[in-house]
């Protein structure tokens, strides 16, 4: 199946399950501090096992497609664990997952699973919006003596500042699905209003400052 099926296929899949929400009139509060009209939690299409079936396999592809010297899978915590272990186990590859720090109590982990010196591992998200908190994990990956090839997710807003983030820090992004295909297939089925079209038009062009 190619990318642009793919994308608009997931977008679907984020529609029907409800994962995406809508709330101009009382905007999400993002972990970057950015305000947001829109909130997508792939988390929900876990609850349903042919739609997690599908992304499961879709992101094992694009892993084997894209990275294929991955000598192991790492989620990262918490809403890439579960992918990232759905993935590695059709894989059949060593998994692992990333706190966003370590712990404060027992071993004080901020990586749990093995990882190996020198193991080419991709990371597995299951949203990008800047990239920070993703990047934040790989870097723990790196700095615990391993390589991260890449990084693998289900989403993607598509903004600047990630496409940024992600080639300072010299690890390369590959999503199944974006904003624009989201947007698309909900005007196509009616999920969204014009009006909100139009928040979501003017949240897109300044996500920064939008709601501040």
């Amino acid at each position: 199946m190619d990318s642009t099926t793919t994308a608009h296929q997931v977008a679907s899949y984020l529609l029907e399950t409800e994962a995406v929400k809508l709330r101009p009139e009382q905007p999400f509060k993002w972990s970057s501090g950015w305000n947001s009209p829109i909130y997508c939690d792939n988390r929900v299409t876990l609850s349903f096992p042919h739609i997690r079936s599908y992304i499961k396999q879709q992101l094992a592809e694009l892993v084997q497609q894209q990275y294929p010297e991955v000598e192991a899978i790492a989620g990262v915590a918490t809403a890439g664990i579960a992918q990232g272990a759905l993935v590695a186990d059709l894989l059949e590859m060593p998994f692992l997952y990333v706190r966003p720090e370590p712990k404060k109590h027992g071993m004080g982990n901020q990586i749990e699973g093995r990882l190996l010196a020198g193991q080419k591992v991709v990371m597995i998200e299951d949203l990008i919006s800047t990239g920070g908190s993703s990047l934040k994990a790989a870097e723990a990956v790196k700095a615990a003596g391993a390589e991260v090839v890449g990084m693998a997710a289900i989403f993607t807003y598509g903004f600047a500042v990630a496409e940024e983030n992600f080639q300072q820090a010299g690890i390369p992004l590959h999503c199944l699905s974006n904003y624009n295909a989201l947007v698309e297939a909900a005007a196509k089925q009616g999920y969204i209003q014009e009006s909100a079209m139009d928040t979501l038009a003017e949240w897109r062009q300044s996500p920064q400052t939008w709601g501040a």
